[in-house]
Protein backbone atom coordinates (compact mmCIF):
# COMPACT_ATOMS: atom_id res chain seq x y z
CA UNK A 1 0.00 0.00 0.00
CA UNK A 2 0.99 3.22 -0.51
CA UNK A 3 1.10 4.34 3.33
CA UNK A 4 2.11 2.62 6.20
CA UNK A 5 -1.76 3.29 7.85
CA UNK A 6 -4.41 0.43 6.22
CA UNK A 7 -6.11 1.58 3.46
CA UNK A 8 -9.85 3.05 3.53
CA UNK A 9 -11.57 2.73 0.34
CA UNK A 10 -14.30 5.16 -1.04
CA UNK A 11 -17.24 3.05 -1.75
CA UNK A 12 -20.11 3.73 -4.40
CA UNK A 13 -23.27 1.85 -5.26
CA UNK A 14 -25.25 1.61 -8.00
CA UNK A 15 -28.72 0.50 -9.24
CA UNK A 16 -29.44 -1.52 -12.21
CA UNK A 17 -31.18 0.06 -15.08
CA UNK A 18 -31.87 -2.37 -17.47
CA UNK A 19 -29.27 -2.64 -19.47
CA UNK A 20 -26.62 -3.31 -16.49
CA UNK A 21 -27.39 -5.14 -13.12
CA UNK A 22 -24.75 -3.31 -11.12
CA UNK A 23 -24.54 -4.52 -7.12
CA UNK A 24 -25.76 -3.84 -3.81
CA UNK A 25 -22.26 -4.32 -2.68
CA UNK A 26 -20.20 -0.94 -3.30
CA UNK A 27 -17.41 -0.76 -5.71
CA UNK A 28 -14.31 0.24 -3.98
CA UNK A 29 -11.63 2.51 -5.13
CA UNK A 30 -8.39 3.12 -3.38
CA UNK A 31 -6.76 6.66 -3.90
CA UNK A 32 -3.02 6.00 -4.13
CA UNK A 33 -2.84 2.64 -2.86
CA UNK A 34 0.15 0.56 -4.72
CA UNK A 35 3.56 1.42 -4.56
CA UNK A 36 4.83 1.09 -7.81
CA UNK A 37 7.96 0.04 -8.98
CA UNK A 38 9.29 2.60 -11.45
CA UNK A 39 10.99 -0.30 -13.70
CA UNK A 40 7.60 -2.33 -13.52
CA UNK A 41 5.00 -0.64 -11.84
CA UNK A 42 2.54 -3.33 -14.02
CA UNK A 43 4.74 -6.00 -12.08
CA UNK A 44 3.78 -4.37 -8.55
CA UNK A 45 0.54 -4.51 -8.62
CA UNK A 46 0.71 -8.16 -9.95
CA UNK A 47 2.28 -8.77 -6.89
CA UNK A 48 0.26 -7.06 -4.76
CA UNK A 49 -2.78 -8.74 -6.25
CA UNK A 50 -1.47 -12.28 -6.29
CA UNK A 51 0.30 -11.48 -2.88
CA UNK A 52 -3.67 -10.98 -1.30
CA UNK A 53 -4.89 -14.32 -3.57
CA UNK A 54 -6.21 -12.78 -6.87
CA UNK A 55 -5.10 -14.02 -9.72
CA UNK A 56 -5.36 -14.54 -13.39
CA UNK A 57 -3.93 -10.88 -13.83
CA UNK A 58 -3.64 -9.46 -17.30
CA UNK A 59 -2.63 -6.00 -18.59
CA UNK A 60 -4.08 -3.73 -20.86
CA UNK A 61 -6.84 -0.50 -20.54
CA UNK A 62 -10.28 -0.48 -20.02
CA UNK A 63 -12.49 -0.95 -22.98
CA UNK A 64 -14.23 1.99 -24.42
CA UNK A 65 -18.03 0.84 -23.95
CA UNK A 66 -20.67 -0.04 -21.23
CA UNK A 67 -19.45 -3.65 -20.30
CA UNK A 68 -19.97 -5.68 -16.85
CA UNK A 69 -19.02 -9.28 -15.77
CA UNK A 70 -21.56 -11.59 -14.19
CA UNK A 71 -19.11 -14.39 -12.89
CA UNK A 72 -16.63 -12.60 -10.98
CA UNK A 73 -15.98 -9.47 -8.99
CA UNK A 74 -12.44 -8.31 -10.32
CA UNK A 75 -9.75 -5.43 -9.58
CA UNK A 76 -8.14 -2.90 -11.67
CA UNK A 77 -5.24 -1.43 -10.59
CA UNK A 78 -3.52 1.93 -12.72
CA UNK A 79 -0.16 0.96 -13.36
CA UNK A 80 0.75 4.17 -15.54
CA UNK A 81 -1.31 7.28 -16.57
CA UNK A 82 -4.47 8.67 -15.79
CA UNK A 83 -7.52 7.90 -17.23
CA UNK A 84 -11.67 9.13 -16.58
CA UNK A 85 -13.76 5.91 -16.13
CA UNK A 86 -17.95 5.67 -16.10
CA UNK A 87 -18.90 3.32 -13.61
CA UNK A 88 -22.54 2.10 -12.98
CA UNK A 89 -23.78 2.49 -16.39
CA UNK A 90 -24.91 5.27 -18.65
CA UNK A 91 -26.12 7.45 -15.68
CA UNK A 92 -23.63 5.93 -13.06
CA UNK A 93 -20.48 7.69 -11.38
CA UNK A 94 -17.28 9.15 -13.62
CA UNK A 95 -14.21 8.66 -11.55
CA UNK A 96 -10.53 9.71 -12.50
CA UNK A 97 -8.12 7.35 -11.82
CA UNK A 98 -4.37 7.88 -11.71
CA UNK A 99 -1.38 5.57 -11.24
CA UNK A 100 -1.40 3.65 -8.01
CA UNK A 101 -5.42 3.96 -7.45
CA UNK A 102 -6.86 0.40 -7.63
CA UNK A 103 -10.41 -0.14 -8.41
CA UNK A 104 -12.40 -3.49 -7.09
CA UNK A 105 -15.76 -3.91 -9.03
CA UNK A 106 -18.32 -6.47 -7.77
CA UNK A 107 -19.55 -8.47 -10.12
CA UNK A 108 -22.79 -6.59 -12.09
CA UNK A 109 -21.01 -3.41 -12.17
CA UNK A 110 -20.73 -1.84 -15.47
CA UNK A 111 -17.77 0.49 -16.32
CA UNK A 112 -16.50 1.86 -19.18
CA UNK A 113 -13.35 4.21 -20.27
CA UNK A 114 -14.30 8.03 -21.29
CA UNK A 115 -10.68 8.82 -22.00
CA UNK A 116 -7.17 8.23 -21.02
CA UNK A 117 -3.56 9.21 -21.17
CA UNK A 118 -1.58 7.63 -24.12
CA UNK A 119 0.26 6.25 -21.40
CA UNK A 120 -2.67 4.70 -19.67
CA UNK A 121 -1.99 1.09 -18.32
CA UNK A 122 -4.43 -1.11 -16.30
CA UNK A 123 -3.29 -4.31 -14.26
CA UNK A 124 -6.95 -6.58 -13.76
CA UNK A 125 -7.28 -9.91 -11.51
CA UNK A 126 -10.28 -11.66 -10.30
CA UNK A 127 -10.64 -13.75 -6.94
CA UNK A 128 -10.12 -17.81 -7.50
CA UNK A 129 -12.75 -20.12 -8.39
CA UNK A 130 -14.74 -17.43 -10.66
CA UNK A 131 -15.17 -18.34 -14.32
CA UNK A 132 -14.93 -15.22 -16.50
CA UNK A 133 -17.25 -13.58 -18.96
CA UNK A 134 -17.54 -9.93 -20.48
CA UNK A 135 -21.39 -8.60 -21.20
CA UNK A 136 -22.06 -5.32 -22.97
CA UNK A 137 -24.98 -3.58 -22.12
CA UNK A 138 -27.83 -5.35 -23.19
CA UNK A 139 -31.51 -5.71 -21.70
CA UNK A 140 -31.59 -9.17 -23.17
CA UNK A 141 -28.89 -10.51 -21.29
CA UNK A 142 -29.96 -8.47 -17.79
CA UNK A 143 -32.75 -10.89 -16.12
CA UNK A 144 -30.33 -13.92 -16.64
CA UNK A 145 -26.90 -11.78 -15.13
CA UNK A 146 -28.64 -10.58 -12.08
CA UNK A 147 -29.47 -14.82 -11.12
CA UNK A 148 -25.73 -15.44 -11.96
CA UNK A 149 -24.28 -12.34 -10.73
CA UNK A 150 -26.31 -13.48 -6.97
CA UNK A 151 -24.38 -16.53 -7.14
CA UNK A 152 -20.97 -15.02 -6.98
CA UNK A 153 -19.10 -15.43 -3.67
CA UNK A 154 -17.82 -12.84 -1.39
CA UNK A 155 -14.20 -13.12 -1.75
CA UNK A 156 -11.50 -14.16 1.08
CA UNK A 157 -9.60 -11.65 0.39
CA UNK A 158 -9.21 -7.81 -0.64
CA UNK A 159 -6.74 -7.62 -3.32
CA UNK A 160 -5.51 -4.21 -1.42
CA UNK A 161 -5.49 -5.02 2.12
CA UNK A 162 -5.54 -8.94 2.09
CA UNK A 163 -7.22 -10.74 5.32
CA UNK A 164 -8.02 -7.24 7.28
CA UNK A 165 -10.20 -4.18 6.42
CA UNK A 166 -11.59 -3.15 2.37
CA UNK A 167 -14.10 -5.02 0.81
CA UNK A 168 -13.91 -7.78 3.89
CA UNK A 169 -15.26 -4.99 5.86
CA UNK A 170 -17.42 -3.03 3.23
CA UNK A 171 -18.54 -6.11 1.69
Amino acid sequence: MGQDTPAVPQGFTFSGNGAIPNNSLPLLVYRAAARLDADDPAGALEDLFTGNGWTDSWRNGIFPYHHYHSLTHEVLGIAGGHGRVRFGGETGQDLDVRAGDVVVIPAGVGHMRLEASKDFLVVGAYPPGCGYDLIKADPAAYEAARVRIAKVPKPETDPVTGIKGGLLDAW
